[in-house]
């Protein structure tokens, strides 16, 4: 029969985001591998792990079979730490199996050097009872068995060791002693496996993600999930699944302030769809997104504004200049603008971001400018578009109306949308396009689909000046709008006149 002590109960990892990954946080009084290259951040998960247990007056140790308490201390000194609470061990508190006396045997030196270093560590766990231990790293075990049969001996001693008593263990393992890669015969010995990885792009930041290999008994949440190292320590973001936080809610129509608009979606978006405003750069896409914020704000609904391209301060005057006070907005915390850098930022803690938007401030509306932007944080357009289609079905589950805002390339003409089409996720698509007429350029806007109504399917005249959006008839008295350089073949002018200012 088993010697294994039976226990349901959970222990936290301290780590902000794991424990949502695991469901609840690790399983109490087992062992477990934290494994990754060097530089993935297992030290300061470890320390995390260990500094959670005693703020809680838990007693716990530290294995430091490769740093020392000096480099440790720095470690935790960068994330504005210390080790009180934390029990250290030290490899050099083995230094005796060094001397003289312990050479003159019949043993190898190597089977003395790892069975006083074990032994040295199962006394001090004995005389301490912690309810955490980490050993870091297996990397120097492994030099001191020299002999991988002797290795995986000791670490299944070690597991029958802890089996008997109320300790979970975190073993951390940098995969430099099998090649780069993980140990299969660790992984059966442990009942968790979580791996880190380091990603270096082409440019920007490094990128880190952290995957649960395995959990024993546990629905953990499986796939990658990206994480960051900052000052104050790791954090992780889940992986978003967008089942898991469906909600009822009434879907009726999210006015845009402007009459004639409205009446072209027959009265808007629906609450818990997603519009995308496709056309060249400078066809006023931010303009009506502008106009959709504004009025969202004027109800008294909680916006927020992410600015993947334009500085917030050059769209602030923007909305001036369109007579639209997001100021004040600001000022009333209806409105929160985000400027995103997509080098520095990954699409998991992006995703974190829009949710702690809508949970913590319930935001009713979340602009995204541009998909552009968005790209640029990951490089991979598959997963680009499986992550944008699982963060808006959060979105609409929730209620919430988001505006995505995508610039096509050239301006005229055949338009393309580089590597990224996104179209079919989006509920509506509001296209704009240029054309010319007698050596002006000139806007236009359709409603290319709208699944949550009826939309009009007419192309109309954009313009936009200082007194604000307007938009016009029909054009039916032109031919080939969409081309840029239509033919016109009515009677009278259906353009727009000037107002005597300049659109911003």
């Amino acid at each position: 029969m088993s010697t294994e002590v039976v226990t349901s109960k959970r222990v936290e990892s301290g780590i902000p985001g794991l424990d949502a990954v695991l469901r609840g946080g690790l399983p109490a009084s087992r062992f477990y591998l934290l494994e990754g290259p060097p530089g993935t951040g297992k030290t300061t998960v470890s320390l995390q792990f260990l500094r959670h247990a005693a703020a809680l007056g838990e007693k716990v140790l530290y294995v430091t079979l490769s740093e020392t308490a000096e480099e440790l201390s720095d470690v935790a000194a960068s994330h504005g730490w210390d080790l009180d609470g934390i029990s250290l061990f030290e490899f050099s508190e083995v230094d005796t199996v060094f001397s003289p006396d312990h050479q003159q045997t019949l043993l190898h030196p190597w089977e003395l050097e790892l069975g006083e270093t074990i032994k040295r560590i199962t006394d001090r766990i004995d005389d301490l009872q912690p309810t955490r231990v980490v050993f870091d790293s297996l990397s120097e075990l492994r030099l001191l068995a020299q002999d991988s049969l002797r290795y995986r001996r000791q670490v299944l001693a070690l597991k029958q060791y802890f089996a008997t008593r109320q300790v979970t263990v975190l073993l951390t393992d940098d995969l430099t002693g099998n090649e780069g890669q993980s140990d299969a015969h660790l992984h059966s010995l442990c009942h968790g496996v979580i791996s880190l990885e380091r990603l270096t792009l082409d440019f920007g930041g490094a990128r880190r993600r952290l995957q649960v290999r395995k959990l024993r008994g546990v629905d953990y949440v499986a796939g990658f999930h990206d994480f960051v190292v900052l000052t104050g320590g790791a954090q992780v973001f889940p992986r978003l699944i967008a089942s898991d936080h469906a909600q009822l809610f009434t879907g009726e129509a999210v006015s845009s302030g402007l009459q004639e608009l409205d009446a072209m979606m027959d009265g808007g978006p629906l609450r818990g769809t997603s519009t995308l405003f496709m056309g060249p750069a400078g066809s006023g896409k931010t303009n009506l997104a502008l106009q959709f914020v504004h009025a969202a704000c004027e109800r008294g609904e909680p916006v927020a504004m992410y600015e993947f391209d334009e500085r917030i301060g050059t769209l602030l005057r923007r909305a001036e200049l369109l007579g639209l006070p997001l100021r004040r907005h600001i000022d009333a915390g209806l409105l929160e603008l985000h400027q995103v850098d997509p080098a520095q930022i990954s699409p998991g803690q992006f995703d974190a971001m829009v949710v702690a938007q809508v949970e913590r401030r319930r935001a009713r509306m979340i602009v995204v400018d541009s998909l552009t932007g968005y790209m640029a944080a990951m490089p991979q357009e598959q997963q680009l578009i499986l992550q944008l289609h699982e963060l808006l079905a959060y979105l609409n589950q929730q209620g919430v109306t988001t505006l995505l805002l995508n610039a096509q390339q050239s301006l005229v003409g055949t338009m393309s949308t580089s590597n990224l089409n996104v179209s079919y996720v989006a509920d509506a698509v509001l296209l704009l396009r240029f054309f010319e007429h007698r050596g002006r350029i000139r806007k236009a806007l359709s409603i290319i689909k709208n699944r949550g109504g009826a939309h009009e399917e007419s192309i109309r005249e954009l313009r936009i000046d200082k007194q604000g959006i307007r938009i016009g008839e029909v054009l039916d008295a032109f031919h080939g709008v969409l081309t840029g350089v239509p033919t016109f073949e009515g009677q009278a002018e259906q353009l727009m006149e000037d107002r005597g200012d300049f659109a911003p």
